[in-house]
């Protein structure tokens, strides 16, 4: 890539690429212009001035995580929700989305946002209730946003009561205020708007035909969550006489548009389906398995599908996440295989995650003429040392916690472990009072 300067090049690093034809790349170098990578390699061209060098000696980058299914807002249940044994939406004794102000709705999304980004994740895939303005509060933060609207016609406010009732009124409301969420970020640099249909047992099967056919017309991808629950399977099969795969096969949102999130409770002819589509599962391991439950995945990844990682509702650390994918499929597995490895895992929480969203060609690997989101972690520390295997060892015994820096399309968001654009005191605190508020009107 030529270049007439470098802004800013990291020299002496160990690289962990998610690049196949170049895995790991050791004392090397990476130089940053115009928010893409313009250099890797051995040293730096000595024709090229640099505004910037940094020595990156006993540090790892990587690429940065690709978190494609998250609900910021829900920080607020928090050490609560883990332990109850379902989605939140579904439970009830706990604050509700619809019980958010708009107000409270942007503290609460910073907080979550704030705490994926510290631990690395540089897309964020969020869909919830106010989304126009938790997308505002998020990409202050400067990160890259694929978010989307909370998408469903059922009433939730019925939902926790066990009923399931649809209504056009809420289904036309939702939906219309996905589409407006696209036309206000439409061509943003750093935001892709999604439609997220929010599952089977919760829309129709008119509004998913609907959902489907706006998808088509407006080029916009759709996420949903697929074989969530044993509560799911029954009312769809009540309501429909299929799985929830078929029911979004024949209303024409199976495709490699759909992101289908958790794909606990699928069959083996629905993994089928999802492979011949070009769908993309979401897997979420530490969710699943907090709840009791693990998805196939060891049968989905067999099936070829793309897996994309993701954190939902429980704590935003990509490496630990890493951790859970892999320990929870050779538990799947019975052992240890050439199937289920570290580099399996970092595959997940960057390039199929990054082809999950579509931007693969230009995210989720170190790759001169990518965009420059990257993530820099100290490993001079005892549980990094020593480096005969920097990927297995960030893998097995890294944590969120070690992440230096943080790079957005070549902008620094992260530096020495500390946010650059907010103060992550006061966003904590915000939060705190907000949750508080919150939880006494439960």
């Amino acid at each position: 890539m030529e270049t007439q300067q470098f802004d800013i090049a990291f020299t002496h690093a160990t690289l962990l690429t998610a690049d196949p034809a170049r895995p790991i790349l050791r004392d090397a170098s990476i130089a940053i212009a115009d928010g893409k990578i313009a250099w890797i390699g051995r040293g730096l061209p000595e024709h090229v001035p640099c505004k910037r060098r940094v020595d990156a000696s006993g540090k790892v980058i990587t690429p940065g995580f690709v978190n494609v299914h998250s609900h910021s807002i829900l920080t607020m249940v928090r050490g609560v929700a883990a332990d109850l044994g379902f989605a939140p939406s579904y439970t009830p004794g706990i604050p509700k989305g619809t019980q958010v102000t708009p107000d409270q709705a942007r503290v609460l999304a910073r907080l979550g946002a704030l705490e994926m980004l510290m631990f690395g994740s540089t897309l964020i895939g969020d869909n919830f209730v106010c989304a126009d303005v938790t997308t505002e509060a998020m990409a202050e933060l400067g990160m890259r946003l694929t978010p989307s609207w909370r998408i469903h016609d059922v009433d939730f406010s019925k939902v926790t009561e066990g009923k399931w009732e649809y209504s056009a009124a809420i289904g036309s409301a939702t939906l219309q205020a996905g589409l407006d969420l696209a036309e206000r970020w439409k061509n943003h640099p750093l935001v892709s708007v999604q439609l997220a249909a929010h599952a089977v047992d919760t829309c129709s099967d008119g509004f998913l035909r609907e959902i489907a056919a706006i998808s088509r017309a407006c080029d916009l991808r759709v996420n949903t969550h697929l074989g969530q629950s044993k509560v799911e399977v029954t009312r769809v099969q009540e309501r429909t006489g299929k799985t929830s795969t078929e029911v979004l096969d024949e209303a024409g949102l199976l495709n490699d548009r759909l992101m289908a999130g958790h794909c606990i409770y699928v069959t083996d002819p629905d993994i089928e389906r999802l492979a011949r589509a070009g769908t993309h599962a979401v897997h979420i391991p530490k969710c699943n398995a907090t709840s009791g439950r693990l998805a196939p995945v060891h049968r989905i990844k067999r099936a070829g599908v793309n897996i994309a990682l993701a954190t939902d509702t429980q704590h935003g650390d990509m490496v630990e996440l890493m951790r859970w994918a892999l320990m929870t499929a050779r538990v799947q597995e019975n052992g240890v295989n050439d199937d289920w490895q570290p580099r399996h895992v970092f595959h997940m929480a960057t390039l199929g995650g990054a082809r999950a969203t579509g931007m693969g060609d230009r995210l989720g690997s170190l790759e001169t003429g990518k965009l420059a989101d990257l993530v820099m972690f100290d490993f001079r520390r005892p549980h990094l040392t020593p480096h005969a295997n920097p990927l297995g060892t960030l893998v097995h015994t890294g944590q969120g916690r070690d992440v230096e820096l943080v790079m957005v399309n070549g902008e620094i968001l992260v530096e020495g472990g500390q946010p650059t654009r907010v103060d992550m005191a006061e966003v904590c605190a915000q939060a705190e009072e907000v949750c508080q508020a919150l939880w006494r009107n439960v």
